[in-house]
């Protein structure tokens, strides 16, 4: 999973940056759509850090969990994830 989450910092590092530059942007007063872009592009950088993280968590935190003996622990993690893709599709 550290694979993921490296990249995943990556991406949240990224789009601190991004959103720095936003802000500044909005200050000086420029192009609105400029900004706009800037903004598409801090989401997709999130997106992509949600899908690694939860790609990694799928491969190992849950890949165990379904794997053991213990179904009160399998349906906990089939909550978890369906609550976390209830949250990401709102």
């Amino acid at each position: 999973m550290n694979q993921h989450r490296n990249k995943a910092t990556t991406n949240f590092k990224k789009a601190r940056t991004h959103l720095d530059t936003i802000i500044k942007m909005i200050e000086k007063g420029e192009y609105c759509v400029d900004i706009m872009q800037q903004n598409l592009a801090v989401i997709g950088l999130l997106k992509s850090a949600h899908q690694l993280l939860m790609e990694g968590h799928l491969n190992t935190c849950f890949k165990n969990a379904m794997t053991s003996n213990q179904p009160d622990r399998h349906q906990k993690m089939i909550q978890e994830i369906l609550q976390v893709t209830k949250l990401l599709n709102k």
